[in-house]
Order: C-alpha cells, then structure tokens, then sequence
C-alpha cells in the first residue's frame, strides 16, 4: 500500500505520513510504504494517485494547500477535488502561528501591526509562495488591520525561515511544527495564534482575535484522499484503519509533540470541511486577484 506525499522528503506532510504508515500498516495488515511525488503545486501526487488501481491501495496524503486552495488559484487543474476524489479521514489541524525574529522589539502581533502601521513604506512579511496559507493568512490580516504590508514570496518555507532569522524580513506565518524548534531554542518569537483558541504548546500566545484582529483564522490541515472509484466497502475499512492510527499512542503523542493536532474524522465531515474551505479561500483569492504561477 502507498502513501502518496505531494512533498519533498523531510517537510511535514512528509513526516506525518511516515508517522501514521506504522500504525495505519497494523490496522491493515499490510505494509504501507510513503511515496514523495513532489512538484506542480500537488498536482504530480494527485495524478499518481488517479493512475493507481483505485483499491484502495493508493491514497493521498495532502495539506489544504493542494485540495482547497489549488482550485481557485490554477483555473487549468489537471485534477478535480469534487469529481476524482472522495475523502477518507482527517489526520491532523495544524494551525499558523505569527513569528518574528526574536531580536523584534514587539512583544504581540498588536504591538508589531501597530509599528508597521507608523512605517512609511509596508513592512516586508515572507511567506512559503504565493497563494500558500501563510499568504493568506497574511492577506487576513491585511483585511482585519487595513494595514498594507510587503508580501515577499519565497520557493518553499526553508528560505523564508532563513531569511527572517537572517532579518531579511520581519514576519511569517508558519505551522506550528514547522517554527517549534526555533521557538524553543529562542531563535523565533511567537507573536499570534492564527486560530480560535491558544495553541496548547504555546499557552502564552494570544490569537489574533484576542489581540483586536477578527477574522485572521487558518487551519492548514492534512487530509487523506483516494480515487474517487473507490469501493464504499474499501473507503469504510480505510477510514476505521486510519481512525485507529491517529490514536495510536506512540503516533497521536508524536504529532502533538511536534504541534500538530492529531484529528481523525469520518469521510463526511473532511468532506464538508474541503467544501468550506474551497469556497472560504477561493472568495479571498478572486477578492485580490491572485493566480498562481504556471
């Protein structure tokens, strides 16, 4: 059995689907191998996954990125969420969190919207690309504040973090796993929870909606998907497999050790939450005019 990851090795959907493929290959009963077939913006993993035997045997393990997002920013998609698709499980939420270098002298995202606010010219924020959750995350908070800031694009979230230690730019929103090692050794400051409650490793941080700002609320979750042909048989045995993996105490405790959210789900409820999120995101993206790059 594969999972196929829309990502490099090394990145988090890549380390989430190494997490559950131990426990999801017991409930099984078969050994469950983690494929990376990265490139085009998830479309390369997609069509892996549609070319496979639709058994079950090939499923596809994604963030919001691909399955909602994708939609709305290439008009040409090889691929349709709603059509060659049907959802199997939740895996995990993963929520962004605000940094800053830890040398800024603000202590919030109210004190830092507030400076950026006295500055002449916009205050640069990187993010992981355009159309990713950290832009626009950050376009939500350019709507909450009425504050303009200084979108800087980079090709992946490795270069954009480098740069905001290096002080190439002042802010990035980021998943929680993906800044926690930065934020436990001090070299990041955690300013904002983009989410409708504190995040439970970081109980000192406010959300944004604390802090004054409604509506800057992300959820970058990941999700497992197969062929649209699959049997409702097969997707059954694959959700109850998949549901018994999230809880396995040695996967669940290793995710909410690195921040994600361990959260299973049935195939319904990933199903309403792709619906919301498609349309919740493709409004924000027609609203400011943003295409990806082809």
């Amino acid at each position: 059995m594969r999972i196929i990851v829309a990502f490099a090795p090394g990145g988090p959907v890549d380390a989430m689907a190494r997490t559950i493929s131990e426990p999801l290959g017991r409930s099984l009963g078969r050994t469950v191998i983690v494929e990376n077939k990265p490139g085009a913006s998830g479309a390369i993993g997609a069509n892996e996954v549609l070319k496979a035997e639709a058994d079950g045997s090939t499923l596809w393990l994604t963030s919001v990125g691909a399955a909602a997002i994708n939609p709305a920013l290439y008009p040409k998609l090889s691929y349709n969420m709603q059509k060659d698709f049907v959802p199997v499980s939740l895996v995990a939420n993963n929520n962004e969190v605000f940094v800053a270098n830890v040398n800024h002298a603000s202590k919030d995202a109210a004190e830092f919207m507030a400076v950026a606010r006295s500055k002449k010219d916009p205050v640069p924020i990187g993010s992981s690309g355009k159309g990713s959750i950290p832009h626009l995350a950050l376009l939500q908070l350019e709507q909450s504040t009425g504050v303009d800031l200084l979108h800087v694009p980079y090709n992946g979230m490795a270069p954009a973090l480098n740069d905001l230690l290096g002080g190439q730019v002042a802010g990035f929103f980021a998943d929680v796993p993906a800044v926690m090692a930065q934020l436990k050794g001090g070299r990041l400051k955690a300013l904002g929870m983009a989410s409708a409650k504190r995040h439970p490793l970081l109980p000192d941080v406010k959300t944004f909606e604390e802090q004054g700002f409604k509506s800057v609320d992300t959820n970058n979750w990941y999700g497992l998907f197969a062929s649209a042909k699959t049997s409702p048989e097969v997707l059954k045995a694959l959700n109850k497999a998949v549901q018994q993996a999230v809880a396995d105490p040695v996967a669940n405790a290793k995710m909410t050790q690195s921040g994600a959210e361990p959260k299973s789900s049935s195939p319904e409820e990933l199903g309403v939450m792709l619906k919301v999120d498609t349309d919740k995101w493709a409004q924000l993206i027609k609203s400011r005019n943003i295409t990806g790059d082809e």
